[in-house]
């Protein structure tokens, strides 16, 4: 093991540092992570496929470069790992179902690409909800490596659909790692595993390369340590794309020098702790505290759309259009989840109609989202309303009873970014999480909020027993 303190848990920083002073080699850090991986990625279901191979081409390259005093930028050198449904040239790329478990591509995604051009390593391909949770699943059992299991106990539910970036980087098998959400996927998994999670803008980064479950509302975003590593991995993926016509090339650097020019004025949407978990309620009120401390907040009312159903008819749309192949070679009767089978013969059903509507909606509440969002920085909120759930429950069980605020269907019916970070322990000795969620392409102002919310405390230090 390279020699410095809790290098596991380490952020990129530290990592770059310790990669540029010469106490450690990207090779030797490769191979640490790659050995943990290999360990205990089974142990928490959340490694699918290690590339060993080509991790240590990668990392002999970076060592190399850094020697010749090519030095790519803070991420030159430093392993990860990305969820299995991102392309990767020459190895597996499951999507976390059993009909596509031995699927190769020829060339990488293109957010893996830039994290090469970038200097970083691949180590893993990490599990997931069997095709990114697109057909309906109200389980942990919904993968083919089995259910992703959290490192605070592992009785729990690592979250959705990104469960093994989750898992992965809270138990120190990778510094960083890539998700996806097309509706709480990278969030929720950041909440419930106490790390941090960026789910950047719709457009913001190309996702070329990367299995299709909703056309017009998946993201590609970072799991990190900290926001602050959250904010150095978007740096390396933003930029336009000629193979993603999503992908806009919106200027956008980070870190930045510049302090914020006042102090931020976040709303907070009424009703916003009426059914939390207690111990979520008491997390979010202690951070509240830590948080006035450098913003005014005030209580808001979303602008009355039905965003949840606009989201939910969406999904379910292009979803069923996107596997409905599935369906006519049978394969779906090899999914996991008992459910998955048969959900989307409902979805195949849904009158056009339904979903131009929710198209014409959508665009409305766009509009008004960004009318909102003139008057705030951000909407500050829990991140969920519970810690994780059991493995062995249904969702519908163990949630029964507690709800968010409709943030999370309006953000992402909208396609707005949000990042959460952790903000203390629930039932159990659970993470649970702050979220700010904030104007279209505004990234760097939520990113200073959670930066100045974890300078403030150090809930995202702390790291389970692995």
């Amino acid at each position: 093991m390279p020699d410095f303190p809790d290098h596991p848990f380490a952020t990129v920083p530290e990592l770059g540092a310790a990669l540029r002073d010469g106490r450690t080699t990207s090779r030797e850090l490769t191979e640490y992570y790659l050995d943990r991986c290999d360990e205990l990625g089974p142990k928490y279901n959340a490694v699918v496929t290690v590339t060993r191979d080509r991790a240590l081409e990668e990392a002999d390259r970076a060592d190399r470069e850094l020697t010749d005093g090519n030095d790519r930028g803070p991420l030159h050198g430093i392993p990860y790992g990305v969820k299995d449904l991102l392309a990767t040239a020459g190895t597996p790329t499951s999507w976390g179902a059993a009909p596509f478990k031995d699927q190769v591509f020829e060339k990488d995604a293109t957010a893996v690409r830039k994290l090469a051009d970038a200097g970083a390593v691949l180590v893993a391909k990490l599990s997931m909800v069997e095709l990114a949770g697109g057909l309906g699943y109200d389980q942990a059992n919904a993968s083919f490596t089995g259910p992703g299991l959290n490192p605070w106990d592992p009785s729990r539910w690592s979250g959705g659909s990104s469960s093994g970036p989750g898992s992965a980087v809270a138990a120190g098998l990778v510094p960083f790692a890539i998700g996806t959400e097309t509706w709480g996927s990278i969030v929720t998994p950041a909440a419930y595993c106490g790390i941090a999670g960026l789910r950047p803008t719709y457009g913001r980064i190309s996702r070329h390369g990367a299995m299709a479950l909703s056309w017009t509302m998946d993201k590609l975003g970072p799991m990190c340590r900290t926001a602050h590593d959250c904010g150095l991995v978007l740096a390396a993926l933003v930029g336009a794309d000629p193979d993603d016509e999503s992908c806009l090339d919106a200027d956008w650097t980070y870190p930045v020098d510049d302090a914020p020019p006042r102090r931020f004025r976040l709303a907070e949407l009424k009703g916003t702790t009426d059914r939390l978990q207690q111990e979520v309620a008491d997390n979010y009120q202690a951070a509240r505290d830590v948080v006035a401390g450098f913003a005014d907040i005030e209580e808001a009312e979303l602008p009355d759309w039905p965003y949840e159903e606009v989201a939910g008819t969406i999904i379910s749309c292009e979803a069923a259009t996107v596997f409905e192949e599935l369906v006519r070679d049978g394969s779906i009767r090899e999914m996991t989840a008992e459910e998955d089978r048969w959900r989307i013969y409902s979805d195949l059903m849904t009158p056009a109609r339904d979903y131009i509507n929710a198209q014409r909606l959508r665009r409305k509440i766009q509009r008004a989202m960004d009318e909102f969002f003139a008057d705030y920085d951000a909407v500050i909120s829990p991140t969920l309303s519970t810690v994780a759930g059991p493995i062995d429950q249904p969702f519908h069980e163990w949630s029964r009873g507690f709800a968010s605020t409709s943030i999370g269907g309006a953000s992402n019916a909208s396609g707005i970014p949000a990042v959460s970070v952790p903000n203390g322990f629930g039932e159990k000795g659970l993470p649970t999480g702050l979220q700010f969620v904030g104007r279209a392409f505004n990234e760097l102002t939520l990113l200073r909020l959670a930066n100045a919310y974890q300078e403030r405390t150090d809930w995202h230090t702390r790291h389970p027993e692995v």
